[in-house]
């Protein structure tokens, strides 16, 4: 249902992907759309122009969601030039995928950085200010490998299941200032990321252990999130929604 009044909602590395399904589904309902890209992105130009060629009128600011300073520049940028942020959708995160045995510190910090700490970074601009309106939504991103492990993702695994540790405890600090706080965590969804990877390991090691028998599709993941952020949704808070065709089943 469109939006009576316009909201803001801000999605992190909403460029492509995922993030770009959250932001259209955003778009489409009458929310006032911001992203972020990593500083000195040289496509970002470009997948701003694109889009807001087909009328989604989406802002876009470079933010290193993994630098706290970056952080509070970009949102003080959102607020001043936009409006206050309602919704923050963390969806933010990369991978570093080696065995223990292989991994290093830098590989490891790189990816606690920017798929936990950034939630931190992000979450702490936004959270007091949605807390004095009486009205907020944080959505954080997770994983099934958050869940229930990946073999080669112990950095990423790690993180991710932090992200709902970080979801419940804060859930329980602003549950009754009308702000709430919940995790998504997706399978394997049909992303340029994703579809990437050999047909034949696709085949034999991915889609055989998901019930539903495919890949989810983005739009499906924005359409949780879009029921997250709505009013309709203000009694569910400091969950972890699995959306992952049976992959794993809590």
């Amino acid at each position: 249902m469109p939006l009576k009044t316009p909201r803001v909602a801000l999605v992190t590395g909403g460029m492509g992907g995922l993030g770009e399904a959250i932001c259209i589904k955003l778009a489409g309902l009458g929310y006032k759309v911001v992203t972020t890209h990593s500083p000195g992105n040289a496509k970002a130009a470009e997948w701003l122009d694109a889009m807001n060629k087909q009328g989604y009128g989406f802002r876009a600011y470079g933010c290193d969601v993994a630098d706290y300073d970056s952080a509070v520049a970009c949102v003080q940028k959102v607020v001043a030039e936009v409006g206050a942020i309602d919704v923050l959708v963390n969806n933010a995160g990369i991978t570093r995928d080696m065995t223990f045995k292989k991994m290093d510190k830098v590989n490891w910090d790189a990816v606690m950085r920017t798929n936990l700490d950034s939630l931190f970074n992000m979450s702490k601009q936004v959270v007091d200010a949605m807390s004095d309106r009486g009205w907020g939504r944080v959505i954080n991103v997770s994983s099934v490998n958050g869940s229930k492990g990946a073999f080669g993702q112990t950095n990423y695994s790690a993180a991710k299941a932090g992200v709902h540790g970080f979801t419940k405890a804060l859930a329980l600090e602003v549950a009754k200032k009308g702000v709430t706080v919940n995790t998504i965590s997706p399978g394997y969804i049909g992303t340029k990321m994703v579809t990437a990877i050999p047909k034949e390991v696709l085949d034999s090691k991915i889609l055989p252990h998901i019930p539903v028998g495919r890949l989810g599709k983005p739009e499906e993941v924005a359409g949780l999130i879009i029921y997250l952020a709505s009013d309709e949704a203000a009694f569910v808070t400091g969950a972890n929604i699995a959306i992952n065709g049976g992959q794993h089943m809590q």
